[in-house]
């Protein structure tokens, strides 16, 4: 489940604007590596919407299936607000909605599935013999 928690409005390249809807999962514990001590978190992502600014106000606090997942993806440079520090990432933070087996890894385009391991005669053979 993820709740929208805030809207932003974004300019297109023509100069139109629309909004965006800010989601947030369900809240984490993460284990700090340099103090050792736990803290909470949650992951966000953004989200491109057809909604006017009084319906994305609207929409606050609403909960939605589905999760936030981590996609792989060309690497950019990001700032860290809290200390104006660049760092390279390679990947974002995606909505991926409920029952939606999409999987962010690359399937090679020459994968073939090796057959000869599946039963031939139609009935069901314990592979433990």
């Amino acid at each position: 489940m993820v709740t929208i928690v805030n809207y932003k409005e974004r300019q297109k390249d023509d100069g139109a604007s629309f909004f965006v809807l800010e989601l947030q999962g369900c809240i984490e514990m993460t284990q700090s590596k340099t103090t050792g001590m736990f803290y909470a978190t949650a992951k966000k992502a953004i989200i491109p919407s057809t909604f006017d600014e009084v319906t994305c106000k609207g929409l606050i606090g609403t909960q939605i299936l589905g999760s936030i997942k981590k996609q792989e993806c060309e690497p950019y440079e990001y700032v860290v607000q809290e200390t104006g520090e660049e760092i390279i990432l390679s990947h974002r933070w995606v909505y991926v909605p409920e029952g939606n087996n999409t999987t962010f890894s690359t399937v090679k385009d020459d994968f073939k599935p090796e057959t000869d391991v599946f039963s031939k005669n139609g009935s069901l053979e314990s592979a433990f013999v």
